[in-house]
């Protein structure tokens, strides 16, 4: 008989900081970067810390249907790493992870123009510019 590993409470774990981030975005760039966090995170509590993580090996793939792709050395080089994919909920938690990243990313590329004003505010165009404009209870 198969033994069919879950990883979901590491999922439970990561879930609320990663969507705090990803949430916390300002750009696409930004969602991708907090996505490789939040997988690397829970690669290192599935695998235990012994094999580092780089930005090449889990990416925020919007051509892929599932989302994201996996590296060869993920593959190849990283000893259980296989057998924790093919033989748990590994990749359908990724997965997961990868659906709420892309939404964050679809929305931040619909509207650039805010964005932008995140990234690179105009002094004095909107009210809370000015820090002392309507406090009242300043002084």
């Amino acid at each position: 008989m198969n033994t069919h590993l879950s990883f979901s409470k590491y999922e439970q774990e990561i879930r609320p900081i990663l969507r705090k981030t990803i949430n916390n975005a300002e750009s696409t760039e930004d969602v991708k970067k907090f996505f490789f966090y939040g997988v690397r995170n829970l690669l290192k509590k599935v695998l235990q810390p012994r094999i580092p993580i780089d930005h090449e090996d889990v990416l925020l793939d919007l051509s892929k249907a599932e989302g994201f792709t996996i590296s060869a050395r993920l593959w190849d080089d990283v000893p259980g790493f296989a057998s924790a994919w093919k033989g748990s909920d590994l990749p359908h938690i990724i997965e997961r992870m990868a659906e709420f990243a892309i939404k964050r990313y679809k929305r931040l590329e619909q509207h650039p123009d805010k964005t932008e004003a995140k990234m690179y505010p105009i002094p004095g165009q909107c009210a809370h510019a000015h820090p002392l404009k309507n406090d009242t209870n300043r002084f």
